[in-house]
């Protein structure tokens, strides 16, 4: 399904394939001989989404930009089915595999490998040929590769990224604090979705 977000409609080169169930919202570029795959999903909200040439999007993967924090995507990318990728630049002949989660003003190195299950943390930066093994945490600028088990490591490294202020603008405090104010805060930024309409394939 293509879609128009915010007055504005995605671009789809000619060459280009978007399977009929993935779906595609808003400010979204999809270069030339591109692939996007069944289940997919692509929404720019409030910030593009860019993807090169000769990218495969696979099964269900997710790909989200925001204002602050678009997502771009260089030629000759994979991304693995289930993977999320969110507020990211993905350079060249990069590699994501099943499952990987890539969170926003991370940088992915040209020619770098992000393996099945990794995570590429919150402004964390690869430098180019880096391989991120089978679910072990990428942390800092630069990254720190770290095994899952090494959480206090992760922790003191990320903590200080932020992600609440980062990502919703708002102060690190107990659940019961923070949760209500973000879901309020975020349910009225998804609000704007009632109005999206729907693109015949001409129109692209």
């Amino acid at each position: 399904m293509i879609l128009k977000h915010g007055g504005n409609a995605p671009r789809i080169h000619s060459s280009a394939y978007v399977a009929p169930t993935a779906v595609v919202c808003g400010d979204v570029t999809i270069g030339e001989n591109c692939r996007v795959l069944f289940g997919a999903v692509l929404a720019a909200e409030g910030g593009p989404i860019v993807l090169g040439s000769q990218c495969i999007i696979m099964e269900n993967a997710v790909l989200r930009g925001s204002r602050r924090h678009p997502v771009r995507v260089g030629d000759h990318v994979l991304v693995g089915p289930r993977a999320y990728l969110t507020g990211c630049t993905i350079e060249d002949n990069a590699f994501l595999a099943t499952g990987t989660t890539i969170f926003n003003g991370a940088r992915i190195g040209a020619g770098s490998e992000v393996r099945i299950n990794a995570v590429v943390h919150l402004k964390t930066v690869l430098a180019p040929d880096t391989v991120v093994p089978i679910a072990w945490v990428a942390v800092g600028d630069p990254a720190e590769l770290l095994p899952p088990q090494e959480h206090d490591r992760i922790w003191a490294i990320q903590k200080p990224l932020d992600f609440p202020r980062e990502i919703f603008g708002l102060e690190r405090s107990p659940n019961e604090v923070f949760m209500p104010t973000m879901t309020h805060r975020y349910s009225r930024a998804l609000e704007r979705h009632t109005t999206d309409v729907v693109v015949e394939s001409g129109e692209c």
